[in-house]
């Protein structure tokens, strides 16, 4: 279920976001949730040719398996 928000902006964001959204041909709302869910696809997940540099990593994966493995046995040390 979809949940409404309140968001304070400045007259000049508001202006800045307000002009974005309209060249868009779009909602101010869909504009700020759109560029919302880019920062966190960008910042947060990690894109397929990364995970592919990741799977393709034999010395990295090799080296996860066994911090997995002691963390499951509880060996090894925490580092903070």
């Amino acid at each position: 279920m979809s949940k409404t928000i309140t968001l304070r902006l400045s007259e000049e964001n508001y202006k800045i976001y307000k002009n974005l959204a309209k060249r868009d041909n779009r909602p101010i709302s869909n504009f700020i949730e759109t560029a919302v869910n880019k920062f966190i696809e960008h910042n947060i997940y990690v894109d397929e040719f990364e995970m592919d540099e990741i799977r393709n990593n034999l010395e990295l994966n090799k080296s996860l398996k066994k911090g997995l493995s002691d963390m499951k046995a509880r060996e090894g040390r925490f580092v903070e």
